[in-house]
């Protein structure tokens, strides 16, 4: 039997919108999967659009959004934590969960319940490292694992607590803790590659007219860094360097449009990985139910219905 929903895909392939209207349908919630969507104040820039919760006068009940300041550094460990602590929590009270995002490791530390530990701080390594160029610092992360991952080494900071945590995990055993037995239907929605890049360019001129770059510049007035801005990537970055005078506006708008294609690109190599992972028989890869790009909304519903009426006896 099923026990979870998982709605995965790279990003404005409509996966929210999409799981908002099963969770209508299902009378269940959405869990999160998206590692900055986690951050409070962070809305424009992360695309939480709330108002997509809402559907047909009523709003869908959602999980692990604007639950840690901006500024913070929340982490695989910490989310593994808190979505089993929503899931079971769900469970309890009959309410189908529904996993929803596009953060390849935290969806993957869900579905394949990885063993985990909190990683303190070893400001000794750090120092070491400190003076160390970034190029540098990918060549010894590369050395601990293959870096699948390009947002490991986006900036010298991720870096060293890449290193850091690899440093750990040498000298350490993994987590023992028990986590509960996910029985997922995985559902992958997509678009073609030229839709996807349409949706994009359109979304990110669409986010910068309703205040993207307001909504950096009044974080970096409340006291965030710059650097602690440029820890986040993507919107957060390049705004940053255009506020700071690093980038001229033209640029900044030029050069954040092909680093979202690229990281759109970069989702769906991790899904893709998920999935050889499985046909390779590594592990507990996973199978995803990829879903016609050409269906309609209605009938993308009703096809994850069928899937979870074959082994889930009471979906309406």
């Amino acid at each position: 039997m099923y026990n979870l929903l998982a709605i995965i895909g790279p990003t404005a392939c409509g996966k929210t919108t999409l799981a908002v209207r099963v969770a209508h349908t299902l009378g269940g919630e959405i869990i999160s999967a998206d590692s900055r969507q986690v951050y409070r104040d962070m809305n424009i820039g992360t695309g939480k659009d709330l108002a997509d919760y809402n559907f047909k006068g009523k709003t869908i009940p959602y999980h692990l959004i604007g639950i840690v300041d901006a500024g913070y550094k929340y982490n695989v460990f910490e989310y593994q934590k808190d979505f089993f602590k929503v899931w079971e929590d769900c469970r309890a009270r009959g309410v189908f969960p529904i996993l929803c995002g596009g953060s390849g490791l935290y969806v993957e530390a869900v579905l394949k319940r990885y063993r985990l530990t909190d990683v303190p701080v070893n400001e000794e390594l750090r120092q070491s490292l400190s003076s160390k160029s970034l190029e540098e610092l990918t060549q010894i992360l590369a050395s601990y694992k293959k870096l699948h991952n390009k947002t490991d080494t986006d900036t010298a900071e991720r870096a060293i607590r890449g290193i850091e945590i690899e440093e750990y995990y040498r000298s350490k055993p993994y987590s023992d803790t028990e986590l509960p037995q996910i029985k997922p239907l995985i559902i992958g929605v997509s678009v073609s590659q030229q839709e996807r890049r349409r949706r994009i360019t359109e979304r990110l001129h669409k986010r910068l007219d309703e205040g993207m770059v307001e909504e950096v510049r009044s974080l970096l007035a409340k006291g965030l860094t710059p650097d602690s801005l440029i820890y986040y990537g993507l919107e957060y970055k390049y705004i940053t360097l255009y506020l700071t005078n690093l980038l001229s506006y033209e640029d900044m708008v030029e050069q954040l449009n092909i680093a979202i294609h690229q990281f759109a690109k970069r989702q769906m190599t991790w899904f893709r990985k998920m999935e050889r992972e499985r046909g390779r028989g590594e592990g507990n890869g996973a199978h995803i139910h990829w879903l016609e790009q050409e269906l309609s909304e209605d009938e993308k519903v009703a096809r994850i219905l069928s899937e979870l009426k074959k082994r889930y006896k009471t979906v309406p």
